[in-house]
């Protein structure tokens, strides 16, 4: 089956897909350094940089008619407004205009969409009964739920939104959720233990997979990625050498106190649960619960990515912060994997 990704970013919802045979045939990002790095990990899908606003929808897409699923996940920052401005025409939400624009035209058999979670909740519901309209104006069967990624073998709480839409009269269901939670030391405790400052772009694995969760995304990978530590001043250092293991803010004595909007703050990453969601902010140790189990340094690049389940053939390119913007804001492969599997489920493909 072919599939069009929309707002790709480096392609978790790609990944997830490309896993369970479906063929990537085309991808849209806007952001220059982000398509780069999706092509290099994505040689054979075409990658359209550009504004998906200024494309002619059309003309762009009219070689891929032939797709059978799009995927998407729009930013739409107007959905959580209480105000008076309550609907899909408000301007912060236009991107979504532009992926039900691309499923109308093309009419694939399927379409997923990934959102925010209060896109689902806010309101009284508002925003899920126009998205419903939308579609099913469309003649789209509509599937929408709040998912908690740690429900289906990802390391990590991270609530969001899935719609799922289908030609035809019964609705693909949707994954049913894990027995067994995997937690953040099933995820990185193979990895190097570097400190402040350490690592390399590449580099050997030093310790051999230790769970199944790391055997499996170290499937087919020579060589360690994207395993750098931030390199963090002294005050930092010593700040996280007063906190404990599970420990957080409220262990450090008042004198070393910050300031800080985020919870968690200074906070460990406690070993045998699952971690909290992973930002676009994971170096930065005042940012959120983003410190190592044990050392006394944020998360690397490559431990995030190991949290939001991409494999490690998966290599993030760029600059530092493009490549925290890359893992932090993707649909974690493992979920997008098992969505992919239903929609095969619900062809009878497998």
């Amino acid at each position: 089956m072919k599939v069009i990704d929309l707002f790709s970013g480096i392609g978790g919802l790609s990944e997830g897909f490309r896993e369970s045979g479906f063929d990537v045939v085309v991808a849209n990002e806007i952001d220059e350094e982000i398509a780069k790095s999706y092509k290099k990990n994505n040689p054979d899908t075409v990658m359209i940089n550009e504004d998906i606003t200024k494309m002619d929808i059309s003309s762009v897409f009219k070689e891929y008619k032939n797709c059978d699923v799009v995927l998407g996940g729009p930013p739409c920052q107007g959905f959580s407004q209480k105000g008076k401005r309550l609907s899909l025409k408000d301007p912060r939400n236009y991107l979504f205009r532009y992926f039900a624009k691309v499923v109308k035209f093309i009419r694939p058999q399927f379409f997923v969409m990934e959102n925010v979670s209060n896109l689902l909740t806010t309101s009284s519901g508002f925003f899920k009964k126009e998205i419903d309209d939308v579609f099913s104006n469309m003649g789209y069967l509509v599937n929408m739920s709040v998912l908690n990624v740690s429900d289906y073998g990802v390391p990590q709480n991270r609530r969001r939104a899935i719609i799922i839409g289908t030609l035809g009269d019964i609705k693909v269901k949707f994954p049913a959720k894990n027995e067994v939670k995997i937690n953040t030391w099933d995820a990185i405790s193979d990895l190097a233990f570097l400190n402040s400052g350490e690592g390399e772009f590449r580099q050997e694995y030093r310790f051999p997979a230790k769970t199944d969760y790391e055997k499996m995304l170290r499937e087919n990978s020579n060589y360690l990625y994207n395993h750098i530590s931030t390199r963090h001043s002294e005050k930092a250092i010593n700040r996280m050498k007063l906190i404990p293991e599970n420990g957080d803010r409220s262990n450090l004595p008042k004198e070393e106190l910050t300031r800080s909007i985020y919870s968690g703050t200074w906070g460990r990453v406690i070993k045998d649960q699952q971690s909290v969601t992973i930002t676009t902010r994971f170096d930065t140790p005042s940012s959120g619960r983003f410190t190592h189990p044990s050392l006394n340094r944020a998360l690397t690049v490559r431990e995030a990515a190991r949290i939001q389940s991409f494999p490690d053939t998966v290599v993030f390119y760029g600059t530092k912060s493009s490549q925290m913007k890359q893992v932090g804001n993707a649909v974690p492969p493992l979920l997008a994997k098992k969505i992919a599997n239903q929609i095969l489920r619900h062809k009878g493909d497998k």
